[in-house]
């Protein structure tokens, strides 16, 4: 038993364990199924493992559990039947002592739980979801987020997170964009080593982190017509350069776990891809972890299930673990077919010693041979803690968008504003601000616009109305909401989508805006996994509301509270003001509140860009030249430009600078090694806040390579930096130049750099800005 012996070296304890397993018990290891559904609920908060699951660990069959304390619609797990942050940690301290003492070699459980935007557990912490946070362009606050969660899962005995998601988005339509840091490869690989060290530090044994899962790999967020999971038409040049660099620089970062993607690229589906997940990922990368499928990929892989690549279960696991397939996301496939694969000849004894021994390897890292157990106490203390619900103000307020603002009609003067209507179907559905992937919330603890704005104001100075539903198309709400904004001076219009799925909430009266219950009430979502769209309209009644409260002349704020964007002109052209707040999470009407009275200055950027019309898509800001001009109704240019934002105050920029114009290419080292991050030079501009109140500006750096020997994005963003200026105040912004920022991928799929001339532009966004040259000189 020198595998339990923790002063040895972490490959020798692995190989002592594996010499001592039978061929059943290593396939035990690469099979994860559903969590929830091994243990019941009694009447004291305690659990009763299932008898199914108690014969499975005695006979060495389960490695991991998926999800045991998600809690949604899908699970069927709620409020009354779930378990308590206490009773969550106590529950999984029951399954892993059981896996402990009655298997035959005591091999702890792996415990993995969904964290997209907080431990989707009772009682967690709600953060807004990652495209909010990836629009507060504030990788430093996103990595104090990711550290809350890991603690608040880590705290229950959960170790491994299913995000963070760096898929680029390259059609909004496709439900999951929420989900997403937006269009940009820097920008997210920028958040997703913020995620990688925010949520695993500096090890994987200390009781307060967690194995960050990388997914999903790769181009999941190129797919046809942004339809979920459809093929991904993109060749490998635009891949290396796009869609992995996220995913390689979180790599270099530590990250533990990749997961791989449902799509196909170029008819090779991700799952059984060896070129993706031994070549590129293990052998020119360097990662030492484990690969995991997402929810029953490799099903997928058979005939008549999806991808057709292989007849039998046999050959589906054969191909996906020679691929490099370590674990199985909530299936049955190797359990299954695994035996008879090893029996037919299709898998060798070595291809699944060295899975085995991958996912073992994690555990010991985990610590959770040595201490398998956590304290009941401390998850108690530390979900949904003080702090972390400051920190989802926080996240919250520094990621919700000014769009427009004529007039400077905002901010609202709370002591002489009057009385404000708030409208609207998103005004106060707790759920609909929450995004996909969310527990089951108890009454009053999300904050809505409508409740927001409340703490501001007296009572009866804030009136409410629904207006209509986010997907009906009724009108019948819509006289009574006009009655309630014919009364007030104000009107802030919430608008959107909803992710939620079917919570039991019950709905909305929309003549008196009381709450109802009804058996058969109509869902909300039109966001959300699997809820892809083929337009980017409100949905239902919501822009014939707007028409209907614009003609009573009012002011008119409208608030996006959605996980896509809204392409709506007349709304564009109309509005007094629009905020886009995306999924704010449950501190959002409090952020959104401060950001209206101007308690908060609004500093939230664009990750994506937003068009005018869906017929427009794609529309990414670093597309190439030849993509052309325009259509005959309109040009390509969108409403909103990725990187653009609003604030209450002005900053100038003054001209750039740089250090040296010109930089010999025999003085930059193969900027495939460590040398990437080498300063060949720098450029520096002056930025000063010509207005009246302080405020954040996102300084940022774009580079355009003129010519090259492949064809190169119009620009791509290379660097940026959040500061805060009071009134008056100037400060002297200077980046570093490195060999990664002029780095290309050749025709031979290796980053190099060629002589020539690139322009660097800086500004507020990716549409304006000024600009200075350099070369590159042979």
């Amino acid at each position: 038993m020198s595998y339990k012996d923790a002063t040895l070296p972490l490959q020798a304890r692995v190989q002592s364990l594996l010499a001592q397993m039978t061929t059943e018990e290593k396939i035990g290891q690469l099979v994860q199924p559903f969590g929830w559904k091994m243990f019941t609920k009694n009447e004291d908060g305690s659990i009763t493992l299932t008898e199914a699951f108690k014969q499975d660990v005695r006979e060495g069959r389960i490695g991991a559990l998926y999800a045991a304390l998600r809690a949604d619609p899908w699970t069927e797990v709620t409020l009354e039947t779930g378990l308590s942050p206490r009773e969550g940690a106590e529950a999984l301290n029951t399954i892993q002592r059981y896996a402990i003492e009655h298997s035959r070699l005591g091999i702890p459980i792996m415990f993995g739980e969904e964290c997209s935007h907080g431990h989707m557990a009772i009682g967690a912490t709600v953060y807004p979801v990652p495209l909010l946070a990836a629009s507060t362009w504030n990788p430093e606050l996103y990595e104090r987020m990711c550290a809350a969660v890991a603690l608040e899962t880590r705290s229950q005995g959960g170790v491994a997170t299913y995000s963070p998601v760096l898929d680029i988005v390259r059609d909004p339509r496709w439900g999951r964009t929420e989900e997403t840091y937006g269009e940009d490869p820097h920008l997210a690989a920028e958040l997703a080593v913020a995620a990688v060290r925010g949520l695993q530090g500096k090890s994987l044994a200390a009781p307060d982190r967690v194995i960050a899962t990388l997914k999903h790999f790769a181009g999941y967020g190129a797919s046809e017509g942004g339809r979920n999971g459809a093929p991904v038409h993109m060749g490998l040049r635009e891949l290396h350069e796009v869609d992995l660099h996220p995913f390689r620089k979180a790599v270099e970062a530590g990250a533990a776990s990749v997961m791989t993607a449902y799509n196909e690229i170029d008819g090779i589906p991700c799952t059984s891809n060896d070129y993706l997940l031994d070549e590129v990922l293990r052998k020119q990368w360097g990662f030492d972890g484990f690969v995991i499928t997402d929810a029953s990929a490799m099903n997928m892989l058979m005939q008549d299930h999806g991808h057709n690549v292989v007849e039998t279960g046999e050959q589906a696991t054969a191909i996906s673990l020679a691929a490099g397939i370590d674990l199985e996301m909530s299936g049955y496939m190797f359990s299954r077919y695994l035996p008879a694969a090893l029996e037919q000849g299709l898998v060798s004894t070595e291809q699944l010693d060295q899975a085995a021994g991958r996912v073992l390897e994690m555990k010991f890292k985990l610590g959770l041979f040595d201490r398998p157990y956590v304290d009941p106490q401390v998850a108690a203390d530390v979900i949904h803690s003080p702090s972390h619900i400051e920190l989802a103000r926080e996240v919250a307020r520094e990621g919700i968008i000014l769009l427009k603002n004529d007039a400077q009609r905002l901010p609202l003067d709370a002591t002489a504003v009057g009385r404000i209507a708030v409208i609207g179907p998103n005004a106060n559905k707790p759920y609909n601000q929450l995004g996909d992937y969310t527990s089951p919330q108890p009454a009053g603890k999300i904050v809505t616009p409508l409740e927001g704005i409340r703490a501001y104001l007296a009572e009866e100075d804030v009136l409410y109305a629904p207006g209509c539903r986010i997907k009906d198309g009724s009108l019948e709400g819509i006289a009574y909401a006009l009655e309630v904004a014919a009364q007030a001076e104000t009107i802030v219009l919430v608008l959107g989508g909803s992710s939620a799925r079917d919570f039991g909430e019950g709905t909305i009266d929309l003549r008196t805006g009381q709450s109802l219950v009804h058996e058969s009430e109509e869902s909300d979502m039109e966001s959300g996994e699997g809820i892809d769209r083929v337009d980017l309209t409100l949905a239902g009644a919501q822009l014939e509301l707007f028409r209907q409260l614009q003609g009573l002349g009012k002011p008119l704020i409208v608030v996006y509270i959605n996980g896509r964007p809204v392409a709506e002109p007349h709304i564009d052209e109309q509005a007094d003001a629009i905020i886009e707040a995306w999924y704010p999470g449950q501190e959002g009407g409090h952020a959104l509140a401060e950001i209206l009275f101007g308690d908060v200055n609004p500093s939230g950027r664009l990750t994506l860009s937003i068009p005018r019309h869906v017929g427009q898509l794609p529309v990414y800001y670093n597309a190439r030249a030849t993509r052309g001009k325009r259509y005959l109704e309109m040009d390509l240019t969108p409403a909103y430009p990725f990187g653009y934002g609003l604030s209450y105050t002005h900053f100038e920029y003054g001209e750039p600078a740089i250090e040296s114009a010109t930089i010999a290419l025999s003085s930059i080292t193969n900027s495939a090694t460590q040398a990437d991050q080498a300063i060949l030079t720098t450029v520096s501009i002056q930025i000063t806040n010509s207005g009246q109140r302080a405020g954040h500006e996102v300084v940022q750096l774009y580079i355009t390579d003129v010519v090259a020997s492949t064809t190169r994005p119009a620009k791509q963003l290379k660097a940026f930096q959040k500061i805060h200026l009071h009134p008056g105040e100037s400060q002297h912004i200077t980046f570093p130049i490195t060999a990664e920022h002029l780095e290309m991928v050749n025709q031979a799929l290796n980053r190099t750099i060629e002589p020539g001339t690139f322009r660097i532009q800086l500004g507020p966004n990716s549409a304006e800005g000024k600009t200075i040259t350099f070369t590159v000189t042979p």
